[in-house]
């Protein structure tokens, strides 16, 4: 992120506070590899490109309970 970017995105900082929480669980190759998989809702980095940041928290928490654990090849 450039600096500066988070003033006119008030999302951006719990959105990047759940990933946190997510990488320190996962792992930073993990987190990179399913934000771009098919899931349950979809690719989460289409929920997050369509702003739908509730769907994205949605499979942040669905990849949560599954123990940050990826399934199936790709």
């Amino acid at each position: 992120m450039v600096a500066g970017d988070l003033d006119d995105k008030p999302e951006l900082p719990i959105l990047r506070a759940l990933l946190a929480e997510a990488e320190e669980r996962a792992g930073a190759p993990v987190l990179r590899r399913w934000v771009r998989r098919e899931g349950p809702a979809g690719r989460p980095i289409d929920l997050l490109l369509a702003r739908d940041f509730a769907g994205f928290e949605d499979a942040l928490a669905t990849l949560a309970e599954r123990g940050f654990l990826l399934r199936g090849g790709g």
